[in-house]
């Protein structure tokens, strides 16, 4: 399975923590914080959208 096929296999979830998880540990106002809401707002908005995805879209 090539790079970009597993990228089209992957799970909504998976897919939303990993874009937050690689916009984190770039960002300047994400990298020092302790908790995921304590980042930038663009971090919060990931985080929030893998929380959703986590949940199954129910909040």
């Amino acid at each position: 399975m090539t790079g970009a096929t597993a990228r089209q296999a992957e799970l909504p979830m998976l897919r939303s923590y990993r874009l937050w998880f690689e916009h984190a540990r770039k960002c300047a106002g994400c990298k020092p914080a302790r908790r995921a809401m304590d980042g930038c707002e663009t971090g919060q908005e990931l985080w929030v959208a893998y929380r959703q995805a986590y949940d199954g879209g129910s909040r």
